[in-house]
């Protein structure tokens, strides 16, 4: 077994990823490669029925904050596949009124917006019955993470997106680093920011392409100070605060890992046959099994997030387990009684299943019994639960779920996660 010292001089810097996956902002912005696969296929249908198209193909530009160049690459993209030929049109775009953006929509088709009346004033949104009508071929799509205007089709543009794909039609679309669901907190830690659009993981995972827009933090900066990103009165609110040099270095770094991690996964599941093939042989195989106990708290919601992270790291399933008291009234089920907490609870819920995690929900006297009784059936190797959040007394008189769970024959180890920001 190789030592410290061995494994941290053969582990890459950031500069060699770039060079290694060719991620280099040079060569996103300017690339005119031969090789690249940009020529579309025309929808086609799958064996035995003819009026099915093939799933469109989704191709994301990842950046770790705003004005690194997404918007502009992703329009370049559209316009050097419409000189070739194929049939492109912008669903959505925003330029944020910066000159050298807008220059690169030229002469491609823009489909128009939906306009959504909402509380006396006129929200525009991306028009998906438009762009399903008019079908074509590529479809540009800015700001994956974008939250709809009440009423809207979807709630989400990701959402709106995966219409577009089932329908066949490719969709190139932008992303920053920070809209990732399982980086929410670690991003406010970094920032002392709350982002309150985010997307599920998954689609990013299930793009077939991910490119890195890449940028050295001194040069964001640079471009914020020439006024080529925000208005000169936000720009030095903007340097001042969020867009700090510690913040866009930190913000990188992400950006840098996950783009790493795609292309890391595409190229085992090229190896063993095909990336579908791949991700179920992860699923059967993996011998690393990772299990979340969480409950209604907010604190739930960092455990959910380290125990992805856990989960990914190790390349292993991710389940999510909640145990209720029973309730006996007239042998109803929990579900009939509601409480305070189960809007909560249903909300920590479905932050799980768009971690893709797999999620029960049961019942038990004894909370540290039942978590014992599933690690041990679904053979978990990790359990991630929270530090106790009841006084010393209560715990020395009753104990405690993490107490009981560490003396119970899991077959596990126990990560006991801390509280942080003041959360219960």
């Amino acid at each position: 077994m190789k030592d410290d010292n061995s494994a941290h001089e053969q582990r890459p810097d950031p500069d060699e990823l770039l060079d290694r996956y060719g991620l280099r902002e040079s060569a996103a912005m300017n690339a005119t490669d031969d090789n690249e696969e940009d020529e579309e296929v025309a929808p086609s249908a799958q064996p035995g029925d003819s009026h099915r198209p093939t799933r469109g193909r989704l191709r994301v530009y990842l950046g770790m904050a705003a004005g690194v160049g997404k918007t502009y690459a992703m329009l370049n993209e559209g316009r050097r596949r419409k000189e070739r030929g194929t049939d492109v049109a912008i669903g959505y775009v925003e330029a944020h009124h910066r000159p050298r953006t807008a220059e690169q929509i030229g002469d491609l088709e823009i489909i128009p917006r939906k306009s959504i009346p909402y509380k006396g004033i006129i929200l525009e949104e991306m028009d998906v019955d438009a762009i399903l009508r008019r079908h074509p071929t590529v479809a540009l799509v800015d700001e994956l993470a974008h939250t709809n205007a009440p009423g809207s089709r979807n709630a989400k543009r990701y959402q709106d997106v995966e219409e577009l794909l089932a329908a066949g039609i490719t969709v190139i679309s932008t992303l920053n680093i920070q809209h990732l669901e399982s980086l929410n907190d670690l991003i406010e830690s970094i920032t002392g920011v709350r982002q309150r659009e985010t997307l599920p993981d998954r689609i990013l995972d299930q793009a077939d392409e991910v490119e890195l827009i890449d940028i050295a933090p001194d040069a964001l900066r640079a471009r914020l100070r020439h006024g080529n990103v925000y208005p000169p009165e936000r720009a030095q609110r903007a340097l001042d605060n969020y867009f700090s040099m510690s913040n866009l270095t930190a913000l990188r770094e992400l950006a840098l890992r996950r783009t790493a991690e795609k292309t890391e996964a595409q190229l085992e599941g090229m190896m063993r046959g095909g990336e579908r093939l791949a991700e179920s042989a992860w699923q059967t195989t993996a011998t690393e099994r990772v299990m979340v106990a969480f409950d209604a708290r907010p604190h739930s919601q960092q455990l959910l997030r380290d125990g992805w992270r856990l989960a990914r790291g190790l390349k292993a399933p991710l389940l999510a387990v909640t145990v209720s008291k029973p309730v006996w009234q007239g042998g109803h089920n929990h579900r009939d009684h509601l409480t305070a907490e189960d809007d909560a609870l249903r909300a920590n819920e479905r932050l799980a299943e768009d971690l893709g995690a797999e999620v029960l929900h049961l019942q038990g006297i004894d909370i540290a019994a039942t978590l014992a009784r599933v690690a041990h059936e679904r053979h978990v190797t990790q359990i991630v639960i929270g530090q106790p959040t009841q006084s010393r007394w209560r715990e020395a008189l009753f104990g405690s779920v993490v107490n009981r769970l560490l003396r119970l024959a899991t077959g596990a180890d126990v990560h006991v996660v801390p509280r942080r920001n003041g959360s219960k």
